[in-house]
This record gives structure tokens, C-alpha cells and sequence, in this order.
């Protein structure tokens, strides 16, 4: 079972998926809903890395795309009563997030994406999925600028590799904001305790957020005694609420080397998630649905909440745009150990 490569179509809850096996990992993913892996594991170690059940239905996943698996946010978090300022225009999204007046997470993540390339060799297997937005999509009606997003999913020994590629198709500005709503299983280990999951991750500032609405104040905050638990890997991540923990990502060490990306211990059997990240990934913010679901999320991001329409330069936001015909990719990395 360890020794096998492959990359192919199945069925996954009544949907089509691809599945995808080497060097002991496996998982799947569902290229209509957002190209989200649903699942990924490795068999040797018995860790089950994302949020999954073989009891949850593709109804409730596809209801709740931001918390199953691993989904690609594009325009993730909130925007300021759905506003988006670029350089040369405003745009107005739906308020969909509506105790808040915010919109929240943008759409791709709901899309049916095209299986364009899959394969497997000794060694790796493969996906490559894209959605091409344009005027016939329904959200084209508040954000008119076309672009393709690819995204590619390959296993090897080195664990998951996840690649986010941007192509602006418009002759207007594209935004770029990308995340990962990366959903934690708690417990990962088979058989483990959430109490003895611990999560460390390299932080810098605080990004201090208004509650009343979860919009950043513009104002960043040293580390206190709480904030270092997660630099020094003593935060337990579950079991209690922790709601939109967000700050500017630093590197660690991790086996001798710097790592940019943070690690999840199990603290009685020793195995480790080690989620490694393409250092345009600025930010984490971290988020447990307060804390007894089974899960939490560790999420990267490119740029700040709201980031289009804060008075900070782009130095400090992490908000970018591409040109007409430019190219955008980020990747990040899951492993075991």
C-alpha cells in the first residue's frame, strides 16, 4: 500500500474526485468544489492532517465549503461593507457576511474547476485543476476583471505541494489576496488527544482587529505572554475559543534549515504536521470556531484583512496587483514527521 503512485478519477460521496497516492500520503481532491482537498493522510504514520468524516455529505461540505479540507480563498476575509479599492477603481462585492455589513472570503472556493492534468511516476502523482472567471459568471456583475486561477496538487515524499497560480485576463488591475482556510484535524494522530496537540508558529506583531466588526485598526501590538505561547509551541490551538488570532509571519528553524510555516505537535506520541509556506505568505491568522469542533485553522495569507482599503502602504498590508496578461503564484507545503 505505501509503495503506491497514483493519480486518478474516483468517486467520493456521490462527486467526482481525483485521487492521489505516494510514498504513504494520499488524498483527494474535489475540482468542483474549488479544487478543495478533501482529504489528505499518511498511512504510515496513521495522521489525519485536514478536517474530515466519512459521516459529513457532500451537501454539508459544499454548504460550508471554508471549513472542510483544505479551501483556496481568493479575496479571502473581509472587506469593509464589500468595498474593494484598487488603483484604478472601486468595486462593490456583496455584503454576505451581514451581521458585520462585510463581505467575507470572495467565491473561488465554490467553483467547479477542469481537471487540465493529472499523472503519476515513481516517486509522485499529480493534479493540475483551473477555473477561468468571466462574464459568465454571476459575480462578474460587481467584480468585472477576467482571470484564471490553476491550482496544482502533488504528492511526493516531501509530503503535499499546493501551488496557486494567478493569470490576469482583463486589461484592468487584478487585486491578489490568496489563503488557505487550512483546516486542522483535532485530534490529527489516530487514536490521539486534542489536549496534546500544540501548535508553534514564528510571529512577529500583532495586526489589532476592532471586535465589534473583525476589521483591522491599522495598529500593530508587541507580543504579551498569550501571543508567545504560539512562538514558543506551547498554544494548545482547540478547546478553547480562539477567534481571528492574526500576525506578520516570521521563520523558525525546523531539522537544522529555516522554515517559514508553523508545526502542530502531538506532545504524547511526538509526530508533527509541518505546514512549510511561500514567504509571500505574510500573515497567519489562526481561528477554531471556538475551540470544540475538531478542528482549527492555521490560515496564511498574502495580505491583511481588508487590505485594499487600509491608509498602510502595500509594504505593510501585503496587498498586491497584477497588470494585464501578469502571472501570480504562491505554493505551501504539508509534511509529517
Amino acid at each position: 500500500m505505501d509503495k503506491e503512485f497514483y493519480s486518478r478519477m474516483a468517486k467520493h460521496k456521490g462527486i467526482d474526485v481525483v485521487e492521489l497516492a505516494a510514498e504513504g500520503y494520499y488524498a483527494i481532491v474535489a475540482p468542483s468544489i474549488g479544487s478543495n482537498v478533501l482529504r489528505f493522510r499518511d498511512n504510515k504514520k496513521q495522521i489525519e492532517v485536514f478536517r474530515y468524516s466519512n459521516e459529513v455529505s457532500i451537501a454539508e461540505i459544499m454548504n460550508s465549503t471554508e471549513i472542510w479540507g483544505l479551501p483556496t480563498l481568493y479575496l479571502p476575509n473581509r472587506f469593509d461593507r464589500g468595498i474593494l479599492k484598487t488603483s484604478e477603481a472601486v468595486y462593490r462585492l456583496p455584503e454576505n457576511e451581514s451581521m458585520f455589513k462585510n463581505h467575507i472570503h470572495g467565491f473561488i472556493q465554490k467553483r467547479v474547476f477542469k481537471v487540465k492534468e493529472m499523472g503519476a511516476e515513481k516517486g509522485k502523482a499529480f493534479v493540475v485543476t483551473e477555473f477561468t472567471y468571466d462574464e459568465n459568471d454571476f459575480f462578474y456583475n460587481c467584480f468585472p476583471i477576467k482571470f484564471t486561477v490553476q491550482i496544482k496538487i502533488e504528492l511526493s515524499k516531501k509530503g503535499l505541494l499546493h501551488t496557486v497560480t494567478l493569470v490576469n485576463n482583463s486589461d484592468k488591475m487584478l487585486p491578489v489576496s490568496l489563503a488557505t482556510h487550512t483546516t486542522i484535524n483535532a485530534p490529527f494522530v489516530d487514536g490521539g488527544k486534542q489536549e496534546n496537540m500544540r501548535l508553534n508558529i514564528p510571529i512577529g506583531e500583532k495586526i489589532i482587529f476592532n471586535k465589534k466588526r473583525w476589521l483591522p485598526t491599522e495598529k500593530t501590538e508587541k507580543l504579551n505572554s498569550y501571543d508567545l505561547e504560539y512562538k514558543n509551541g506551547t498554544m494548545c490551538p482547540v478547546l478553547k475559543n480562539i477567534c481571528n488570532d492574526m500576525y506578520t509571519a516570521e521563520a523558525m528553524e525546523l531539522d537544522g534549515k529555516s522554515f517559514h510555516g508553523c508545526v502542530v505537535t502531538d506532545i504524547e506520541s511526538g509526530k508533527k504536521i509541518c505546514y512549510e509556506t511561500d514567504e509571500d505568505y505574510k500573515y497567519w491568522i489562526v481561528w477554531n470556531h471556538e475551540g470544540f469542533m475538531n478542528y482549527f485553522c492555521p490560515e496564511p495569507m498574502t495580505a491583511q484583512v481588508n487590505a485594499p482599503n487600509l491608509s498602510l502602504p502595500r509594504e505593510k498590508t501585503g496587498y498586491k496587483e497584477i497588470a494585464p496578461t501578469e502571472v501570480y503564484s504562491v505554493w505551501q507545503r504539508f509534511f509529517t514527521e
